[in-house]
């Protein structure tokens, strides 16, 4: 029945792609995708909020925190199962796989990923693991944007397009925050668009907050009433938050990665280290249960009149009123943070970094005005802190400070801090540059090489496959003959440059047309002038394993118009410098979008 009516509904936007232009059908589609992400949304938000609730109700009458202890467990070794037994062993994790997928895929994102990371996120961060549901939701509405475009015949451009919007609208859907989805479509994911590409990603957003807002329930979404008012005596405080949350971003990335990486390496039974991880996971929950989950229900009691709360149900419930204790546990949860998302997602679960931030963020933010205003240096407003700790960290991380000033402005639902917001985002994000070149989900691809990043041409370039544009068929000659020879080939062919090869094929050097010009229409010259007596050694040469960022840059170093390409340290053929890049101009004709 469900499929009969899915099938009716493709025919009917079929019908509708048929009477629209293609502007048309394109916003069209920023609003179907924007209402199927959205309801990806509530889904994962529902589920994930009910567990909670569940965990704490229990908690609540046994008084004991074990039950968020054994859950997590239980979600880690149902997703290894499921990524097993249903996603054929294996799932990406991160945005990361958008990004390569739009620079080397063709935007063509798999159709498994339209369930898989609602499915294992949702055993994973729903019961319990540390990590965040945003980045699954991103992939989700990726996803969906990829995969619909590809369903209706739609150009790389469309699709590339779509999948911003997909993105924009699960980040628009997570928080009621549908300018900060704009934003990280395309701070993060699309970062070259026109002004013109805006208006689909910006309908797409706006339906995707409003469905959410509508059918979700406001307890569930992460929002703030309360506030105080910015007082610009606390700046150099804020100044100093900016750098703490650089440092503190640069902490949890390194960390984080050294975790994974630990995992990555073991060679042992998936389910054997998702149970090892998972219980290095529950230790710590046990310890410190504000881990378990995305955290945001701790966030909320950090910015409300009794953070006490945060020590009931725990180990420390009878220090719930020593404020040096409460200042304790804070900071010590921040510390293990990274080591809780880090074993949730090393050891086989499913989720993202993006809530991990905000709770490691409003931490600090609490810890830091907190411990400013009990040793009496200033009496500063702890709500504002905790909020903007969140976009500090949220900027550092992602190094996207747009996408954190205007998300913790949304959910705070005003521009009070708007200034606080700025200093503190622009700070950490500078700081974090400084000494991590990549964010955090950019990492990966940068050391395979596929990193896509701010810088255009870098971006074109990576996308472009140096065989596509070697030639192989040039003729070559050997040193020892008789420069008539390469009169002869010269005058059968439209070459201009030819490599000398010795008896092994390896290159020896290169002759050009225009070095010797003068000498071929001397006939007694060319007789009894030998090829190695003209060639010249190659300005530079090519590997054949060589990225084209590389090879163009060769080209600008050498000012040669044709290079040699080596392969096994053979000679392999010439790149000429114009079929490259008009090359290049080919793919950014394509790849731009409008």
């Amino acid at each position: 029945m469900l499929k009969k009516y899915f099938r009716r509904l493709e025919s009917i936007i079929a019908l509708a792609q048929s009477l629209m232009t293609p502007k048309q059908f394109l916003f069209l589609s920023s609003v179907l995708i924007g209402i199927s992400c959205s309801f990806a949304v509530i889904v994962l938000k529902t589920f994930a909020h009910s567990v909670f609730s569940f965990a704490t109700y229990i908690n609540g009458i046994l008084k004991l925190s074990f039950i968020n202890s054994i859950l997590p467990i239980i979600g880690i070794l149902l997703t290894v199962f499921v990524v097993k037994k249903v996603l054929n062993g294996s799932i990406q994790k991160g945005t990361s796989q958008i990004l390569y997928a739009v620079a080397q895929k063709a935007s063509i994102i798999p159709r498994k990923q339209m369930y898989a990371q609602i499915v294992t996120s949702s055993l994973t961060v729903g019961l319990g693991g540390s990590a965040g549901l945003e980045s699954p939701i991103v992939i989700t509405g990726a996803a969906f944007g990829s995969n619909y475009a590809q369903n209706y015949k739609m150009q790389y451009k469309d699709r590339t397009l779509l999948i911003g919007c997909g993105v924009a609208a699960g980040i628009a859907a997570a928080f009621n925050a549908p300018i900060a989805g704009v934003l990280f479509a395309i701070e993060v994911l699309l970062v070259d668009v026109s002004i013109s590409a805006f208006t689909p990603i910006m309908i797409s957003a706006a339906t995707g907050a409003l469905v959410s807002a509508i059918v979700l329930d406001e307890s569930i979404l992460l929002s703030f009433k309360k506030q105080e008012t910015f007082d610009y005596h606390n700046i150099p405080f804020y100044v100093i938050l900016g750098v703490l949350t650089g440092l503190t971003a640069i902490y949890y990335s390194r960390n984080f990665q050294r975790v994974e990486h630990y995992f990555s390496k073991q060679q042992i039974n998936p389910y054997k280290k998702a149970l090892i991880g998972s219980s290095l996971l529950a230790l710590l929950i046990f310890i410190f249960p504000t881990l378990f989950g995305e955290g945001y229900e701790s966030i909320r009691t950090l910015s409300e009149t009794d953070p006490g709360k945060l020590l009931d149900n725990t180990l420390f419930a009878d220090f719930r009123n020593n404020q040096w204790v409460l200042l304790l546990f804070v900071g010590a949860t921040m510390m293990m943070k990274v080591f809780a998302s880090g074993l949730t997602l090393g050891s086989g679960g499913n989720g993202g970094n993006f809530a991990p931030s905000l709770f490691l963020g409003s931490y600090l933010g609490y810890f830091f005005s907190k411990f400013i205003t009990m040793i009496g240096l200033s009496k500063l407003p702890i709500t504002n802190f905790t909020m903007v700790g969140m976009a500090g960290i949220l900027s550092g991380l992602f190094h996207a400070p747009l996408t954190a000033i205007f998300l913790i402005a949304e959910i705070t639902g005003g521009y009070g801090l708007m200034i606080p917001l700025m200093m503190v985002s622009s700070i950490s994000f500078a700081i974090s540059k400084r000494y991590e070149k990549y964010s955090l989900d950019v990492k990966g691809l940068a050391k395979k090489g596929h990193a896509f990043t701010s810088n255009k041409d870098s971006n074109i370039l990576s996308t472009l496959d140096i065989d596509t544009i070697i030639q192989c068929d040039y003729l070559t000659v050997h040193p020892d003959e008789n420069l008539s020879k390469l009169v002869d080939l010269i005058s059968h062919s439209n070459q201009v440059v030819f490599a000398v090869v010795d008896n092994e094929k390896e290159l020896v050097g290169v002759v050009h047309f225009n070095d010797i010009r003068e000498i071929i229409f001397n006939s007694y010259r060319v007789k009894y002038t030998q090829i190695k007596d003209v060639m010249k050694t190659p300005a530079a040469t090519i590997s054949s394993f060589d990225s084209m960022e590389i090879v163009m840059s060769k080209f600008e170093k050498s000012k040669s118009a044709f290079l040699p390409v080596l392969r096994n340290g053979k000679y392999h053929g010439f790149i000429s410098k114009s079929i490259a890049l008009e090359a290049y101009r080919t793919k950014l004709r394509s790849m731009t979008i409008e």
